[in-house]
């Protein structure tokens, strides 16, 4: 069950409307349409014209790339705030450069490319944010590459989780729900499926997490900031 004051303090809370007035996030907000994905559809797809911007409301999401090859390339999760086509800002074709996948079911507002162009000549401050979106998927793209070449599979799992754990709005009092398999934590940190389960074992046992299936509770945050 969606918790609709949880909902709209995380659409207000959102990075895309950051700095604006209230007023005026409430016209931005009101204008966009509302639409439930369920679980396993495809809310974009790479490749095809970029007309729509989705903001989510509720729900998790992954985004990825599928290679020529078929490989999948998990390149972020994303939930409650968080933007998916941007490209539909700009006045030109572009098309979505991944896809996005839900992975639980979800809610989005909408917005069509002629409507978020009028609101964002009547809001400039939502291109500036839009590109310090963009700029901050790049940052953690230009880590993630790094972090691929000079650190070890155990500190880009500890990273992965906890960003994951930062995004997470299932706080509890022994710790937080993260809503994530193996595979899929595997993925974010470019490690294998193996390397993950071993480490998440050890780290288990130290009391550091625990697991369920689908999901990962992390008790100790600060057990996982390995210089």
């Amino acid at each position: 069950m969606i918790d609709p004051r949880s909902t709209l303090a995380a659409t207000k809370s959102s990075s895309f409307l950051s700095g604006l007035e209230e007023g005026a996030k409430d016209s931005i907000l009101a204008a966009a349409e509302i639409r439930r994905i369920s679980a396993k559809q495809n809310i974009t797809t790479g490749g095809h014209s970029a007309t729509v911007l989705f903001l989510v409301q509720d729900g998790r999401v992954r985004y990825y790339h599928v290679t020529k090859g078929g490989d999948l390339v998990l390149l972020a999760w994303l939930g409650p705030g968080d933007v998916i086509g941007l490209g539909a800002l700009l006045k030109g074709p572009i098309k979505y450069m991944a896809t996005a996948e839900a992975t639980s079911n979800c809610e989005l507002l909408v917005w069509k490319q002629p409507l978020i162009r009028e609101l964002l000549i009547e809001h400039p401050l939502l291109g500036e944010n839009a590109l310090r979106i963009a700029l901050g998927y790049l940052r953690n793209y230009v880590d993630r590459h790094i972090a691929l070449a000079t650190t070890s599979a155990e500190k880009r799992l500890a990273g992965s989780l906890l960003r994951l754990g930062e995004q997470s709005r299932e706080i509890h009092s022994n710790g937080i729900e993260i809503q994530v398999t193996n595979d899929q934590l595997a993925a974010l940190a470019d490690i294998s499926p193996f390397t993950a389960c071993r480490v998440l074992s050890n780290w288990a046992r130290a009391g550091t997490v625990s697991k369920k299936r689908g999901r990962v509770f992390l008790h100790a945050p600060e057990a996982l900031m390995i210089d």
